[in-house]
């Protein structure tokens, strides 16, 4: 199978793409802007791959992605491209209204003229989305695939506004496409400005570990690892204009992954001038309009699509904390590139 991935060289699209190339054996062309949250050496490993091609550009260029399409002619589309960081949406909106929704357009616009003209009757258009889309929960309840769209911030809106466009150009063009919202992922390859990274990284430097309000919000956690099974599921039975909800069943408050990050990192990667990490642990003011709880309900994708994720919390945990530890090159480098990309 030949797949267009858009977004591949960041956290999920990159972990994707390599389970694809070792473990299923898929031809992978890999479209991506390399903004600063791609520009690691993720996939250092298959750059030699006769199976693995990349060629950098932008989802909103629409007169690269039409050639793209017909030079590849791909099988299936996965649209990771995304602008994902909250805080920085609420700074920065306009980068997540141009990526999120003016590029999902015009590469809705660009598969369906493939789709049209290739008359690959088994083309799928896979766009990956987030729970955020649903706004926040209370301490009870979870979101299931009919639960109403009530996005809190300028990244969970734009987000939104993609979903409803692939929504539509299913039932208004009848452009065969799916689209997946997952919880929280973790893992390796994962950019330093979300949680788990940021917070291990800052224990290493031994920097301040800034935590939301009281740390009382409540996340689902995904190992990455399990979000690609998800994703090849729908891949090979997921079904046209359906949705299908990604979680992994791990709900936890913020400040009790932070204190887990600590504990480990006490047994892996003791300071020699604290007692314990956890003396880093500062409290600032919280973020606006930051939802309370994501809990994701996945029986739908366990029902049509045998998927479950399978990884345990602690486990996962333990070698996110440990690939971080021993990969200190790799985000010391992405560190350094951002640093520099601001000046």
């Amino acid at each position: 199978m030949k797949l267009l991935i858009t977004g591949g060289s960041g956290f999920i699209g990159s972990n994707f793409i390599l389970d694809q190339i070792f473990n299923h054996n898929n031809t992978i062309l890999n479209y991506d802007l390399l903004t600063y949250a791609g520009k690691g050496k993720n996939l250092v490993s298959i750059e030699s791959s006769k199976k693995y091609n990349f060629i950098q550009g932008d989802i909103s260029n629409s007169s690269l992605l039409g050639d793209i399409f017909f030079e590849f002619m791909p099988d299936a589309v996965i649209n990771f491209a995304a602008e994902s960081h909250v805080d920085k949406s609420i700074s920065l909106p306009n980068d997540f209204i141009q990526t999120n929704i003016v590029g999902t357009y015009r590469l809705l616009s660009r598969a369906t003229d493939y789709y049209i003209k290739s008359k690959n009757k088994n083309f799928r258009f896979i766009h990956i989305s987030t729970d955020e889309v649903y706004g926040s929960l209370e301490k009870h309840g979870a979101f299931h695939e009919e639960s109403p769209y009530k996005p809190n911030s300028p990244y969970a809106a734009s987000k939104a506004s993609s979903d409803f466009l692939v929504k539509s150009w299913f039932n208004t063009c009848k452009l065969p496409s799916i689209v997946t919202n997952c919880s929280n992922n973790y893992g390796p390859y994962q950019y330093p400005e979300k949680l788990i990274p940021l917070m291990i990284i800052s224990c290493l430097k031994e920097k301040k570990l800034p935590i939301y309000g009281d740390g009382s919000n409540i996340r689902d956690w995904l190992h990455v690892e399990d979000h690609c099974r998800a994703i090849c599921a729908v891949l090979n039975r997921g079904v046209p204009g359906e949705t299908y909800n990604i979680g992994g069943n791990n709900e936890f408050t913020n400040i009790s992954i932070v204190n887990k990050i600590c504990d480990l990192l006490d047994e892996l990667s003791p300071s020699d001038n604290l007692s314990t990490y956890k003396n880093l642990i500062t409290f600032v003011k919280d973020r606006p309009g930051h939802d309370f709880r994501y809990a994701i309900d996945s029986s739908k994708a366990k029902r049509d699509l045998n998927w479950s994720a399978s990884e345990n919390f602690e486990k996962g945990l333990k070698s996110t904390v440990l690939w971080y530890v021993e990969n200190e090159k790799w985000w010391k480098s992405i560190l350094s590139k951002t640093k520099s990309n601001k000046n």
